[in-house]
């Protein structure tokens, strides 16, 4: 029996439902994972103009824009066990270039911003309530890295209540094997992966 007769035998790999009120979450398109100046970072152009494609028209059809940081105060540093295996992460120290929305992204002022102290978006945040408040029933999520925070966001979405949809292309991570697993991943279990051309039709329909 091949993987997709296995994952299809066991129910895996259902389509979701879309809903009527999307909303898009951008997770961690920050320079510390942006600009590869920085080791935490790798070259994610082409996944930022995929997705500034998507918030465009969100906002034009008066959707919800979402964009989440990491970022730890000084005294956080020592005390996180993520930051002990994950050493790289604790340059997120918030007011430096790091934690900061790329430019490019066109992140605007009406646009909310996330601050997470962890993979997920959902965990410890205020981010459930503000797509509840929202009436939001679809999560497009979309941002860095594919086999870390937005694995984990797509996770605690579906958990929360919302259909998800992952927009392969619009997901970056600093290798392909990750980026691979975790996509097949979330649309055995937790969502449907497809792809930026898909979504903007989806919106656009609205």
């Amino acid at each position: 029996m091949s993987q997709e007769q296995t994952y299809a035998a066991a129910g895996f790999g259902q389509s979701v439902p879309r809903g009527t009120r999307p909303a898009i979450i951008v997770v961690d398109f920050t320079y510390g994972f942006t600009d590869t100046q920085y080791p935490t970072a790798s070259d994610m152009a082409p996944q930022i103009a995929a997705t500034k494609q998507l918030t465009d028209l969100a906002r034009s059809k008066g959707f919800p824009v979402i964009y989440t940081t990491i970022s730890y105060h000084p005294g956080e540093v020592n005390q996180l066990p993520w930051l002990k295996k994950a050493t790289g992460m604790a340059a997120l120290l918030e007011g430096t270039r790091l934690v900061d929305v790329d430019a490019s992204t066109g992140i605007q002022p009406t646009d909310t911003l996330i601050t997470k102290k962890g993979a997920s978006a959902f965990f410890g945040t205020s981010l459930a309530a503000v797509l509840a408040g929202c009436r939001v029933d679809t999560a497009i999520i979309t941002g860095a890295t594919t086999s870390g925070c937005v694995r984990a966001s797509a996770v605690d979405a579906v958990q929360s209540g919302f259909h998800v949809l992952v927009p392969a292309d619009c997901c970056g991570d600093r290798a392909s094997a990750p980026h691979d697993a975790a996509l097949y991943d979330i649309h055995q279990k937790y969502g449907d992966v497809t792809d930026a051309a898909d979504i903007f039709t989806y919106l656009s329909e609205l």
